[in-house]
Protein backbone atom coordinates (compact mmCIF):
# COMPACT_ATOMS: atom_id res chain seq x y z
CA UNK A 1 0.00 0.00 0.00
CA UNK A 2 1.20 3.50 -0.83
CA UNK A 3 2.55 5.26 2.31
CA UNK A 4 0.47 8.37 1.60
CA UNK A 5 -2.67 6.25 1.39
CA UNK A 6 -1.71 4.63 4.68
CA UNK A 7 -1.42 8.06 6.31
CA UNK A 8 -4.81 9.10 4.90
CA UNK A 9 -6.42 5.95 6.35
CA UNK A 10 -4.87 6.73 9.74
CA UNK A 11 -6.21 10.30 9.51
CA UNK A 12 -9.70 9.07 8.54
CA UNK A 13 -9.80 6.68 11.49
CA UNK A 14 -8.69 9.44 13.85
CA UNK A 15 -11.44 11.72 12.52
CA UNK A 16 -13.94 8.87 12.86
CA UNK A 17 -13.06 8.43 16.54
CA UNK A 18 -14.07 12.06 17.15
CA UNK A 19 -17.33 11.62 15.19
CA UNK A 20 -18.29 8.31 16.80
CA UNK A 21 -17.74 9.65 20.31
CA UNK A 22 -20.06 12.57 19.53
CA UNK A 23 -22.69 10.30 17.94
CA UNK A 24 -23.50 8.81 21.35
CA UNK A 25 -24.58 12.23 22.66
CA UNK A 26 -26.30 13.88 19.71
CA UNK A 27 -28.58 15.91 21.99
CA UNK A 28 -25.51 17.72 23.34
CA UNK A 29 -24.38 18.84 19.87
CA UNK A 30 -23.83 22.54 19.31
CA UNK A 31 -25.19 23.15 15.82
CA UNK A 32 -24.49 26.35 13.91
CA UNK A 33 -26.26 27.40 10.73
CA UNK A 34 -23.97 28.52 7.88
CA UNK A 35 -26.89 29.27 5.54
CA UNK A 36 -30.36 27.90 4.77
CA UNK A 37 -30.25 24.11 5.37
CA UNK A 38 -26.45 24.24 5.76
CA UNK A 39 -25.27 23.15 9.18
CA UNK A 40 -21.94 22.72 10.90
CA UNK A 41 -21.24 21.25 14.32
CA UNK A 42 -18.20 21.46 16.55
CA UNK A 43 -17.73 17.79 15.65
CA UNK A 44 -17.11 18.70 11.98
CA UNK A 45 -14.46 21.17 13.13
CA UNK A 46 -12.84 18.83 15.68
CA UNK A 47 -12.77 15.90 13.26
CA UNK A 48 -11.23 18.12 10.59
CA UNK A 49 -8.54 19.30 13.01
CA UNK A 50 -7.74 15.70 13.97
CA UNK A 51 -7.44 14.71 10.29
CA UNK A 52 -5.28 17.72 9.35
CA UNK A 53 -3.08 17.14 12.39
CA UNK A 54 -2.08 13.66 11.17
CA UNK A 55 -1.56 14.76 7.55
CA UNK A 56 0.47 17.83 8.58
CA UNK A 57 2.68 15.77 10.90
CA UNK A 58 3.47 13.35 8.12
CA UNK A 59 3.69 15.90 5.29
CA UNK A 60 4.31 19.40 6.68
CA UNK A 61 4.86 20.97 3.25
CA UNK A 62 1.61 19.69 1.70
CA UNK A 63 -1.26 22.16 1.23
CA UNK A 64 -4.77 21.60 2.57
CA UNK A 65 -8.22 22.33 1.15
CA UNK A 66 -10.87 21.42 3.71
CA UNK A 67 -14.58 22.14 4.04
CA UNK A 68 -14.61 23.88 7.41
CA UNK A 69 -11.20 25.59 7.54
CA UNK A 70 -10.97 26.35 3.82
CA UNK A 71 -7.59 26.56 2.12
CA UNK A 72 -4.29 26.52 3.99
CA UNK A 73 -2.01 29.54 3.57
CA UNK A 74 0.35 27.57 1.34
CA UNK A 75 -2.37 26.64 -1.17
CA UNK A 76 -1.70 28.13 -4.60
CA UNK A 77 -1.82 27.00 -8.21
CA UNK A 78 1.59 25.40 -8.43
CA UNK A 79 1.22 23.16 -5.35
CA UNK A 80 2.68 19.71 -5.87
CA UNK A 81 0.41 18.13 -3.26
CA UNK A 82 -2.97 19.20 -1.87
CA UNK A 83 -5.06 17.20 0.60
CA UNK A 84 -8.78 17.71 -0.06
CA UNK A 85 -10.85 16.92 3.03
CA UNK A 86 -14.49 16.66 4.07
CA UNK A 87 -14.59 15.73 7.78
CA UNK A 88 -18.29 14.76 7.69
CA UNK A 89 -20.02 14.50 4.35
CA UNK A 90 -23.66 14.23 5.36
CA UNK A 91 -23.69 16.56 8.40
CA UNK A 92 -27.49 16.92 8.35
CA UNK A 93 -27.80 13.12 8.50
CA UNK A 94 -25.26 13.00 11.33
CA UNK A 95 -27.15 15.63 13.37
CA UNK A 96 -30.31 13.51 13.10
CA UNK A 97 -28.62 10.21 13.89
CA UNK A 98 -29.38 9.00 10.35
CA UNK A 99 -26.45 6.64 9.70
CA UNK A 100 -25.43 7.77 6.24
CA UNK A 101 -22.35 9.97 6.42
CA UNK A 102 -18.64 9.57 5.87
CA UNK A 103 -15.17 11.08 6.00
CA UNK A 104 -13.60 11.86 2.63
CA UNK A 105 -9.87 12.45 2.13
CA UNK A 106 -8.09 12.76 -1.22
CA UNK A 107 -4.61 13.74 -2.33
CA UNK A 108 -4.28 15.87 -5.44
CA UNK A 109 -0.78 15.61 -6.94
CA UNK A 110 0.01 18.08 -9.74
CA UNK A 111 -3.68 18.46 -10.53
CA UNK A 112 -4.48 14.72 -10.51
CA UNK A 113 -6.25 12.89 -7.70
CA UNK A 114 -3.80 10.11 -6.77
CA UNK A 115 -4.96 8.81 -3.36
CA UNK A 116 -8.48 8.43 -1.97
CA UNK A 117 -10.07 7.32 1.27
CA UNK A 118 -13.77 7.32 2.14
CA UNK A 119 -14.61 5.91 5.54
CA UNK A 120 -18.13 5.17 6.78
CA UNK A 121 -17.79 4.87 10.57
CA UNK A 122 -21.30 3.53 11.16
CA UNK A 123 -20.72 0.45 8.96
CA UNK A 124 -16.94 0.33 9.32
CA UNK A 125 -16.69 0.45 5.51
CA UNK A 126 -13.27 1.61 4.33
CA UNK A 127 -13.08 2.52 0.63
CA UNK A 128 -9.56 3.18 -0.69
CA UNK A 129 -7.82 3.78 -4.02
CA UNK A 130 -4.40 4.73 -5.37
CA UNK A 131 -4.16 5.91 -8.96
CA UNK A 132 -3.27 2.99 -11.22
CA UNK A 133 -3.50 0.43 -8.42
CA UNK A 134 -7.24 -0.29 -8.23
CA UNK A 135 -9.87 0.45 -5.59
CA UNK A 136 -10.75 -1.57 -2.52
CA UNK A 137 -13.56 -1.95 0.01
CA UNK A 138 -12.17 -3.32 3.28
CA UNK A 139 -9.14 -4.60 1.33
CA UNK A 140 -11.27 -6.49 -1.21
CA UNK A 141 -11.05 -5.34 -4.84
CA UNK A 142 -14.03 -3.25 -5.97
CA UNK A 143 -15.66 -3.18 -9.40
CA UNK A 144 -18.52 -1.06 -10.70
CA UNK A 145 -21.76 -2.93 -11.44
CA UNK A 146 -22.34 -4.77 -14.72
CA UNK A 147 -25.94 -3.63 -15.26
CA UNK A 148 -26.21 -2.08 -18.68
CA UNK A 149 -29.84 -0.97 -19.00
CA UNK A 150 -30.98 2.23 -17.31
CA UNK A 151 -34.37 0.54 -16.72
CA UNK A 152 -32.59 -1.84 -14.31
CA UNK A 153 -30.39 0.83 -12.74
CA UNK A 154 -30.40 2.05 -9.15
CA UNK A 155 -29.24 5.66 -9.36
CA UNK A 156 -28.05 7.97 -6.59
CA UNK A 157 -28.57 11.72 -6.60
CA UNK A 158 -28.56 14.80 -4.43
CA UNK A 159 -29.82 18.29 -4.92
CA UNK A 160 -28.54 21.65 -3.87
CA UNK A 161 -30.47 21.98 -0.62
CA UNK A 162 -29.26 25.56 -0.19
CA UNK A 163 -31.11 26.74 -3.29
CA UNK A 164 -34.71 25.70 -2.77
CA UNK A 165 -36.26 28.12 -5.25
CA UNK A 166 -35.71 29.40 -8.75
CA UNK A 167 -34.19 27.72 -11.82
CA UNK A 168 -31.91 25.37 -9.86
CA UNK A 169 -34.89 23.70 -8.19
CA UNK A 170 -36.92 23.71 -11.43
CA UNK A 171 -34.11 21.92 -13.25
CA UNK A 172 -33.73 19.45 -10.44
CA UNK A 173 -37.44 18.56 -10.46
CA UNK A 174 -37.29 18.05 -14.22
CA UNK A 175 -34.23 15.78 -13.89
CA UNK A 176 -35.99 13.93 -11.07
CA UNK A 177 -38.96 13.22 -13.34
CA UNK A 178 -36.80 12.17 -16.31
CA UNK A 179 -34.72 9.80 -14.17
CA UNK A 180 -37.73 8.40 -12.28
CA UNK A 181 -39.30 7.48 -15.62
CA UNK A 182 -36.13 5.83 -16.90
CA UNK A 183 -34.42 3.98 -14.04
CA UNK A 184 -35.42 1.26 -11.55
CA UNK A 185 -35.02 3.49 -8.52
CA UNK A 186 -33.71 6.89 -7.51
CA UNK A 187 -32.03 7.37 -4.12
CA UNK A 188 -31.28 10.67 -2.43
CA UNK A 189 -29.63 9.77 0.87
CA UNK A 190 -27.67 12.91 1.65
CA UNK A 191 -23.97 12.11 1.30
CA UNK A 192 -22.50 12.63 -2.18
CA UNK A 193 -19.11 11.17 -1.21
CA UNK A 194 -20.72 7.96 0.04
CA UNK A 195 -22.94 7.79 -3.06
CA UNK A 196 -19.82 7.92 -5.24
CA UNK A 197 -18.18 5.19 -3.13
CA UNK A 198 -21.33 3.10 -3.63
CA UNK A 199 -21.07 3.51 -7.41
CA UNK A 200 -17.47 2.25 -7.18
CA UNK A 201 -18.61 -0.74 -5.10
CA UNK A 202 -21.48 -1.58 -7.48
CA UNK A 203 -24.14 -0.77 -4.84
CA UNK A 204 -25.42 2.02 -7.11
CA UNK A 205 -25.27 1.83 -10.90
CA UNK A 206 -24.92 5.58 -11.39
CA UNK A 207 -25.03 8.99 -9.76
CA UNK A 208 -25.77 12.60 -10.73
CA UNK A 209 -25.67 15.88 -8.85
CA UNK A 210 -25.09 19.57 -9.57
CA UNK A 211 -23.31 22.18 -7.48
CA UNK A 212 -20.94 19.96 -5.50
CA UNK A 213 -17.68 21.11 -3.91
CA UNK A 214 -14.22 19.56 -4.54
CA UNK A 215 -14.24 17.94 -1.07
CA UNK A 216 -17.52 16.16 -1.90
CA UNK A 217 -16.15 14.64 -5.09
CA UNK A 218 -12.35 14.29 -5.00
CA UNK A 219 -11.99 10.91 -3.26
CA UNK A 220 -15.13 9.31 -4.69
CA UNK A 221 -14.23 10.00 -8.29
CA UNK A 222 -10.88 8.19 -8.00
CA UNK A 223 -12.63 5.23 -6.36
CA UNK A 224 -14.94 5.04 -9.39
CA UNK A 225 -12.32 5.34 -12.13
CA UNK A 226 -10.13 2.76 -10.35
CA UNK A 227 -13.17 0.43 -10.20
CA UNK A 228 -13.70 0.62 -13.95
CA UNK A 229 -16.33 3.38 -13.96
CA UNK A 230 -16.47 6.80 -15.60
CA UNK A 231 -16.95 10.27 -14.12
CA UNK A 232 -17.70 13.44 -16.05
CA UNK A 233 -19.79 16.57 -16.11
CA UNK A 234 -23.31 16.66 -17.59
CA UNK A 235 -22.03 16.55 -21.17
CA UNK A 236 -19.53 13.80 -20.33
CA UNK A 237 -16.35 15.91 -20.21
CA UNK A 238 -13.75 15.61 -17.45
CA UNK A 239 -14.11 19.20 -16.23
CA UNK A 240 -15.99 18.61 -12.95
CA UNK A 241 -13.74 18.78 -9.88
CA UNK A 242 -13.92 22.54 -9.35
CA UNK A 243 -17.12 23.11 -11.37
CA UNK A 244 -19.21 20.70 -9.31
CA UNK A 245 -21.62 19.11 -11.81
CA UNK A 246 -21.06 15.36 -11.76
CA UNK A 247 -22.32 12.26 -13.56
CA UNK A 248 -20.83 8.88 -12.69
CA UNK A 249 -21.50 5.24 -13.40
CA UNK A 250 -20.30 2.09 -15.06
CA UNK A 251 -19.44 2.81 -18.72
CA UNK A 252 -22.86 1.80 -20.13
CA UNK A 253 -24.83 3.67 -17.45
CA UNK A 254 -22.60 6.73 -17.79
CA UNK A 255 -23.38 7.00 -21.52
CA UNK A 256 -27.12 6.73 -20.80
CA UNK A 257 -26.92 9.35 -18.02
CA UNK A 258 -25.22 11.75 -20.42
CA UNK A 259 -27.91 11.25 -23.05
CA UNK A 260 -30.72 11.77 -20.51
CA UNK A 261 -29.20 14.63 -18.54
CA UNK A 262 -27.04 16.64 -20.98
CA UNK A 263 -29.99 19.02 -21.61
CA UNK A 264 -29.49 20.17 -17.99
CA UNK A 265 -25.79 21.01 -18.39
CA UNK A 266 -24.68 24.52 -17.51
CA UNK A 267 -25.53 26.72 -20.47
Amino acid sequence: MHPMLNTAIKAARRGAAVITRASFDLDLLQVEKKAHNDFVTEVDKNAEMAIIDILKNAYPDHAILAEESGASENLHDENENVWIIDPIDGTTNFIHGFPQYCISIALQHRGQITQAVIYDPTRNDLFTASKGAGAYLNEKRMRVSKRNRMADGLIGTGFNFRETEGPVMDDYMKMFIVMSQNCAGLRRVGSAALDLAYVAAGRLDGFFEKGLKPWDIAAGTLLITESGGIVGNFVGDSDYLYKGDVLAGNPKMFAQLVSLLSPYAKK
